[in-house]
This record gives structure tokens, C-alpha cells and sequence, in this order.
């Protein structure tokens, strides 16, 4: 571990570093920024400060970033009160990211020090206004609310949203207030919005619904197969991983509806319909089978149902594929044969696969490829869906706050596990799930639930159905947000908790490949604020239990106690070892860099192959709304905007919702780059500007999803539900699209070809 005075020493170069860069020419400067480097003036003024500081002054701790669930490592420079810097640890520390750091990791730390952090608890007046409250007072509210509904309603009245932001530490005791205290099953969190069904898929295919591979399968891996990933824009460190694998001669196929950045680096670059998956991905399977390409020492050996599968993909020709998707049948040939003639292949995916009514069987299905190609288990191989919030792996899946799985995935409706868990905090737990997220604000309109916590999320902007969602949000009985910022949920709240963030913290967080790695505090909490763990042991003994927390390593010593896959991985552990992957079962345990090397984690030890078959959207293209919107994410900003909305550097790149049109469609409607543009569908309409770009098809629209002002979630179904995940159907929206009359073409920071850069 590197120490203080060497971190200390290590400013220095930072500082000779960021004024060299300050300093370089413009043309330079310009490939700077496709990389992912601020203006030389951002960097100029970091080195100013730092250089205004004597350095014996400067506190410099390393932590995991906050941001997405890359898991990079990187040491904060501070004086306390304000982040002056930041540089990827000593590469031992941060197995992850090596050097290297994205743009949101390097600079976008500004929102902890923003002026509209919530300092202290806010409470609403007799007449409906919100005024400054005292914790006491706060809390004292907050127990009211819940204790009225569960005395008028039930128990099973009460909801909570947790936090992937949180920490695992936190996340456990969210799962744990649920059951224990608020006595009820309808705990949920944002996972439910994007890779739920790649934990059912999984799940069912392998048993662990995570990634199956270590970072450094990626430099192992012969070839990279990507599909429905924006990753320079997404997980941009993963993105130089990857661009890194093909300058140094590995291949790398992608298929997608957008030809992001990514895709300038494929050997093979194949354009698809948003929501047909399943028909491709069978395609290339049919093909691999047909013509003996598949491993069939594996397939005997290692996996279970592959006549099912065999006869399953068998309607799935070339020209039927080509016809459905798009994707011309030699792309469909090469693709197979270009996995069957790699010795080792990593599948990669993100919410291009998850984000629809069928995104479990596109799981299913590409885990299917993968088992009867042999590329699992093995160095260099296996799948990897790159997850999205930082700790949306640990505190999503890992830690529990599930409707259906208590800590380490075991299933509430066991009833061994749920005796060990009653025993072990001493209440009753009903067997039967509760709602997931998606149908919480369905089951709002039917009566059953009236109250909400939601902790660190922001539903309003990112449910389905936006309208919809805001209508529960108005007229539910009691909600309590607990959050950074009064956001666009917690306008609609009775109560509102200032919660700090990872900056302000310690615990841990679980990264994309199941790695868990500690989190420091480096800056002071703001004002009143509290950390989510110490919100909820104060209400939770306020409410007549007797947590007695100290700190949170006490918490992850009774989680691990409860959690197999998670009983070697102490905090103390992290520390030495600079992060551990689970399973991890005891402390002689070395963590589990590659799972499924011997065995699956099913009852057979086999893999399951799933038989899958044609998919589609619920509502498909038709006269009426003729183009399929999907949406997404940019390098500047991330999710619905808590973080980077306060940074001005990032707010320069892109500080509005946009939307990409094809050249050939734009022209049909007489719309040119920079117009504004109504988008339509059956569920409402937002007004954006038009970016006309090549990367999206003719039939096809894309915008992100960041911004209140234009909330694409208007546009989108709280029903269109994945029948198994319960996840939405984000990623294809029938869509009619239209110029705005009367108004000028703009030249906006939204209506340009969004910058590409990653590292």
C-alpha cells in the first residue's frame, strides 16, 4: 500500500502534469478531449489550487469511485472540505483500472459541495410548504407516517426504494429495516430497471446471476463479442480495456442499433434492430450448431438441454434472420465463425440486452451461445454484463434488498433460509415476495401499498411512464425521500432526509466483476447530513428495535455472518488485499477470480441451456408510430443527473436531451440538424433537438435519459414488462417524430456529435 508522504510527493508531478497539459497546443488539446481530458483551462485551475496549497496540507486517501460500477480505484486529493484532485492509485490498488480514469472519475466531484445539497432534514409545513426541521422533529415525522399506515393498512402497505449509490453495508440494512422493522417484503431497487434480467437469465443458465469473469480476461481474450453497449460512453474504462485488446491484435465483434464509438474499433460492426435480439443471437447459435462448430466435448460434459436448444434456434435461417433484424446473412456467418475459430471469447452486454419485455431469453439465449462454444470457465472467457451504478452489483443483487432474495441471493420462500434469518433478527417474514419496483407504482393505483422510503433514487425521472409514475408520487399517503439533493421525487415527498455521499462514507462496494473493494471517507459530511446507515438505525430503534451499530464494519460483520458467498470478505481483508471477488467463503478462502472453472452453480453442476425463441416488442412499429425510439446514456453526464448536473465542466458537453436521427429520415421530414422536434408515442410527447448523425439506422431513434426538462420516460410503458424480470421495456418505444413549427434551427451543445471520449 502506497503511504501518505508518497501520495503527498506524488502531487507534485500531478501538478507539473496538469500545467504541461494546460499548456499544449490546440490541435493537441482537441485529441486531448476525445480521450476524455477536461479544457486546459479546468486542468490549469486544478493546478493553480493545488499549487495555492501547501502540500503538507493535503489529505490524500484512495477510494472507489461513485460513479458506474467499473470499480475504479483512484487517490483523492483534499483539504478537507473540497476535492482538488484525483489520480488512479498505485496499479497493485486498483486491479481494475490500472492508470487510468474517465473523465467523471477524474473531475466530477463539484456536487459535493454544491449549494443545493441538502444540509439538513425538510418537513412540510401545515400548509404544505417545506420549511428546515430538526432531526428529531424529522424523524419523529418520518415514524408517525409509517406508523399510521401500517396500523390503518398493514405492514404490506409500506414500500422501500434502496440505493445502489449506497454502500453494501448500508444496502443490507436497508433489506433489513424492510423486513424487520416495516415488517414487510416490498423492498426493491434500481436493478430492477436494467439488469434484473440479466440475473433471471443467468440465474437459470449458470446459477449466479452476475459476470462470470475477472478484468483480466479481457487482455486474455482472443476475441471481444459486444452487443446492446455504449461502452466508451457507459464504462469508459472498460472501453480502453477493450480498444486496448484490438491494438494489441485481438478481434472484437459488435452488434448493436447504434454505431457508438466502440464499434469504430470492431473487426465487425453489424447494424440490428432494436428488439429482436433473441432472433440474431439464435441465428448465430443455428448456425454454430448446423455446421459442427460448437465444443462438443463441453456441451457432453459440462452442459445440460442442448437438443432443446438445437431444435428451439433450428426457424432461425439466414434470410429469416436478415428479414427480422436487418443483419445481412454473411455478418451472421462470420460472426459464428469467428467465435468458433477463437480459442477464447468474452461476451459482453449491457442494458441494449436487458431493457426490454424479453430481456431475460436474450440473456438466456447469449448464455446458450457461450456454454455450447465452451467459453465459459476457462481464462479469457466467459460473460460479462457490465453493470451500471457503482454498487448496483453489491447493494442491487448481492446485499438483498430484493422483494424475493434475502443477502447472498437465498430465497425468502425457503423456508430454512427465512428461519435463519427470523432468528437472526428476530421478527417474522412472510414467504411470499414482495412487489418489485415496476409493479410498486402499478400496485399504488390497486390500494394495497400507500407509503414509500426511497433512498437514493430518483423514480420520477426514471420509471417507466413518467406521468404515471408522478401521479402515484402525488398521491401516495406518506413518502419520505433520502437523498444528496431535493430531486424530482423528492418534490413530491412529506419528508426529506439529507443523505451524503460516497465521498462522505465508508463501507464497501461490489464492482462488475463481483470484486469488493472498500470505500473511504475523504471529505467532511456536509452540514447535518448523515449517512444512510446511521438515517435507518435511528429510525429503526425510534420505531422499537435496538441496533446498536458502531461503525460500519460492525454492520458487514453481521452480513457476512448471514451471506455464504460473502463470509471470507472482511474489511480488514479489503484493505490487505486491495479488493476481493466472491464467492468468497471463509477467510482462507482467496476470493473467486473466474467462476464455473470446474462446475456450475446449479444442482447438477451442468449448465442449463435454456431453450429461447422468436422475441419481439409489446408495441412494435405500426403506421401510426412508424420509428423505434431506444435510449441510453452519454460520456458527460450519468443517470438522471444527482452528480453531474452541478458541474459545470460536464454541463459544457451536454446539458440537454437529445435526439439522433438518421440523414435519410430527417430528410423525409424536413428536419435538419439542430431543429427542435416533437417525438411521440402512445404515452406522451417531449420536444428535443435533432442531432443527424449516420450512427443510428433509418428506422431507428435514439436520445439519453438524463435530463427533468425533457424526461424521456414520458415516452415509455409502466406495463411493457419483461413477464419474469419485471424490467422495462426501455430500449424500443414506438415513436412518430415531427418538426416543431415556428421554431429556428439552434447550434446547441445537445445538437452536435456527442464527444467520444473514455480515458
Amino acid at each position: 500500500m502506497s503511504s501518505n508522504n508518497e501520495r503527498k510527493e506524488g502531487v507534485a508531478g500531478f501538478m507539473q502534469r496538469a500545467k504541461e497539459q494546460a499548456n499544449r497546443n490546440v490541435e493537441h488539446f482537441a485529441e486531448g478531449m476525445a480521450a476524455g481530458s477536461m479544457p486546459e483551462g479546468k486542468l490549469f485551475d486544478i493546478a493553480q489550487q493545488i499549487s495555492d496549497k501547501r502540500l503538507g496540507e493535503l489529505t490524500v486517501d484512495s477510494t472507489t469511485c461513485g460513479y458506474c460500477a467499473v470499480g475504479c480505484r483512484f487517490d483523492v486529493y483534499t483539504d478537507g472540505e473540497e476535492v482538488l484532485a484525483t489520480r488512479a492509485a498505485d496499479p497493485e490498488e486498483s486491479p481494475v483500472n490500472d492508470i487510468s480514469t474517465c473523465v467523471k472519475g477524474k473531475f466530477s466531484y463539484n456536487f459535493a459541495n454544491s449549494e443545493e445539497r441538502l444540509t439538513d432534514p425538510l418537513v412540510r409545513d401545515e400548509n404544505g410548504e417545506w420549511r428546515e426541521a430538526t432531526w428529531d422533529e424529522a424523524l419523529s415525522r418520518v415514524v408517525e407516517g409509517f406508523q399510521d399506515i401500517i396500523d390503518e393498512y398493514g405492514n404490506e402497505a409500506m414500500s422501500v426504494i434502496a440505493s445502489s449509490k449506497a454502500t453494501n453495508e448500508e444496502n443490507y440494512l436497508m433489506g433489513k429495516f424492510a423486513r424487520q422493522v416495516l415488517g414487510t417484503n416490498t423492498v426493491d431497487n434500481c436493478n430492477r430497471l436494467c439488469h434484473s434480467s440479466t440475473v433471471a437469465g443467468l440465474a437459470k443458465t449458470y446459477g449466479y446471476g452476475a459476470a462470470s469473469i475477472s478484468v483480466k480476461d479481457f487482455e486474455e481474450a482472443d476475441l471481444i463479442f459486444l452487443t446492446g453497449s455504449n461502452t466508451t460512453e457507459a464504462h469508459p474504462v472498460l472501453g480502453t480495456r477493450v480498444k486496448q485488446h484490438v491494438k494489441e491484435g485481438g478481434d472484437l465483434i459488435v452488434f448493436d442499433p447504434r454505431e457508438t464509438q466502440i464499434a469504430e474499433y470492431a473487426d465487425q460492426y453489424t447494424s440490428i434492430r432494436p428488439g429482436y435480439d433473441t432472433v440474431w443471437v439464435n441465428g448465430v447459435t443455428r448456425y454454430i450448431i448446423e455446421n459442427d462448430l460448437y465444443d462438443e466435448e463441453f456441451v457432453a460434459e459440462r452442459t445440460e438441454g442442448f437438443e432443446e436448444v438445437k431444435e428451439a434456434v433450428e426457424e432461425f435461417t439466414l434470410d429469416y434472420v436478415e428479414e427480422v433484424t436487418g443483419a445481412p446473412p454473411e455478418e451472421i456467418v462470420s460472426a459464428a465463425e469467428a467465435i468458433a475459430e477463437a480459442d477464447r471469447t468474452v461476451f459482453g452486454w449491457t442494458l441494449g440486452i436487458t431493457e426490454h419485455s424479453h430481456g431475460t431469453d436474450n440473456v438466456a439465449a447469449l448464455a446458450n451461445l457461450a456454454a455450447i462454444t465452451g467459453n465459459v470457465g476457462k481464462p479469457g472467457t466467459g460473460v460479462s454484463p457490465f453493470r451500471g451504478q457503482n454498487n448496483v452489483q453489491g447493494g442491487g443483487g448481492d446485499m438483498g434488498p430484493l422483494p424475493d432474495n434475502f443477502p447472498g441471493y437465498q430465497k425468502v420462500a425457503d423456508d430454512e433460509v427465512r428461519a435463519k434469518f427470523e432468528e437472526a433478527w428476530d421478527c417474522e417474514i412472510p414467504a411470499e415476495r414482495g412487489y418489485y419496483t415496476t409493479e410498486m407504482f402499478n400496485a399504488f393505483d390497486d390500494g394495497p401499498l400507500e407509503g414509500m422510503f426511497c433512498i437514493g433514487e430518483n423514480p420520477s425521472l426514471s420509471e417507466p411512464g413518467k406521468k404515471h409514475a408522478d401521479e402515484v408520487l402525488e398521491e401516495m399517503e406518506f413518502l419520505v425521500v433520502q437523498d444528496l439533493f431535493m430531486n424530482e421525487t423528492a418534490k413530491y415527498a412529506d419528508v426529506v432526509l439529507p443523505a451524503v455521499s460516497f465521498l462522505e462514507k465508508e463501507g464497501t462496494f461490489a464492482n462488475t466483476d463481483r470484486r469488493v473493494q472498500k470505500v473511504n471517507q475523504v471529505l467532511e459530511k456536509k452540514g447535518n447530513a448523515k449517512a444512510d446507515w446511521e438515517i435507518l438505525q435511528e429510525l429503526a430503534n425510534r420505531m422499537g428495535r435496538a441496533w446498536d451499530y458502531a461503525d460500519t464494519n460492525e454492520i458487514n460483520e453481521e452480513m457476512r455472518s448471514l451471506t455464504p458467498i460473502y463470509g471470507g470478505i472482511s474489511h480488514e481483508r479489503i484493505e490487505e488485499k486491495g479488493g476481493i471477488q466472491w464467492p468468497c467463503w471463509d477467510e482462507d478462502h482467496p476470493g473467486t477470480e473466474r467462476l464455473y472453472t470446474e462446475e456450475f452453480n446449479t444442482e447438477s453442476g451442468k449448465a442449463n441451456l435454456v431453450p429461447v425463441g422468436y422475441a419481439e416488442p409489446m408495441a412494435p412499429q405500426t403506421e401510426e408510430f412508424p420509428l423505434t425510439l431506444t435510449t441510453g446514456r452519454v460520456l458527460y453526464q450519468y443517470h438522471t443527473g444527482t452528480m453531474t448536473h452541478p458541474e459545470e465542466g460536464i454541463m459544457k458537453y451536454n446539458d440537454r436531451d437529445f435526439v439522433e436521427i438518421n440523414p435519410g429520415t430527417a430528410a423525409s421530414y424536413g428536419i435538419e440538424n439542430g431543429d427542435p422536434v416533437r417525438l411521440e408515442s402512445d404515452k406522451g410527447e417531449i420536444v428535443v433537438t435533432a442531432q443527424v448523425t449516420e450512427r443510428i439506422g433509418e428506422d431507428t431513434v435514439f436520445a439519453p435519459i438524463h435530463f427533468a426538462e425533457t424526461a424521456v420516460n414520458t415516452l415509455t410503458d409502466s406495463e411493457r414488462l419483461d413477464p419474469e424480470a419485471k424490467t422495462p421495456e426501455f430500449k424500443a418505444t414506438a415513436v412518430r417524430i415531427s418538426p416543431v413549427e415556428g421554431q429556428q434551427s439552434t447550434d446547441r451543445p445537445g445538437s452536435v456529435e456527442p464527444a467520444r471520449g473514455d480515458d
